[in-house]
């Protein structure tokens, strides 16, 4: 197992992010590094690449966004093996069995594992698709689509650790808390709910949601 026990820090940013590149998503990495994380997620090879600097894990993603298509997230498997080129240990893939271009999530899981040599981080949104990543041989499974998936629609404001508590007492493979995680005290949750890490990225490394967060709920009108 290559990921630790721990926090693990998100450094992504959308192109109409003043951070967006590799040169900012390396420096955060490196910050998040010296604060304690344990490891790092990242999208695309470019900022996997520069992410690797810092010296920790990296699971990575590779956003390939369709008109046609929900599923964005390593929707195939040329999507994987360009981050594992770029240095991912781990793949991250949406483990919905949404509509997708690529290959059904069992057999991307299957290709991942043993044609490029990366363990595999699932994606999903409720506890059947949790079970089924596990089934087919995903080596976590984390709780990163909640809320974002039709079936989990409309998003709360909060967590889903009522999901996180329910797969880690369910499943033997660690179970990775994602989404919504904007304190520490509900990242110290997560792990009393059982998870084996916590990834938080918008409250670490999106300073201008941050700022935008400040300025909706602390300046007045």
């Amino acid at each position: 197992m290559i990921l630790p026990r721990g926090l693990v820090v998100s450094c992504q940013a959308r192109a109409d992010n003043p951070l967006h590149g590799p040169h900012f998503m390396g420096a955060m990495a490196l910050a998040a590094r010296d604060g304690g994380a344990v490891a790092i997620r990242a999208n695309g090879p470019a900022d996997i690449a520069a992410a690797k600097a810092a010296g920790l894990p990296v699971i990575g993603i590779n956003k390939v966004f369709s008109d046609t298509w929900p599923v964005y997230i390593t929707p195939d498997f040329a999507a994987a093996s360009a981050i594992v080129e770029a240095g991912a240990e781990i793949v991250a893939l949406d483990c919905t069995e949404r509509r997708r271009a690529g290959e059904h999530p069992s057999v991307l899981i299957r290709r991942i594992r043993e044609d490029l040599g990366a363990e595999v981080f699932a994606d999903i949104s409720t506890l059947d698709e949790g079970m089924k990543a596990a089934a087919w041989g995903a080596d976590y499974v984390a709780t990163t689509l909640s809320g974002y998936t039709e079936e989990t629609m409309p998003k709360p404001d909060a967590p889903d650790l009522a999901l996180i508590e329910a797969l880690a007492t369910r499943l033997t493979i660690p179970v990775v808390a994602e989404g919504r995680y904007n304190t520490p005290e509900l990242v110290r949750d997560a792990f009393s709910a059982g998870a084996h890490a916590v990834v938080v990225g918008t409250m670490i490394t999106n300073p201008r949601e941050i700022t935008r967060a400040f300025v909706r709920q602390g300046v007045p009108a």
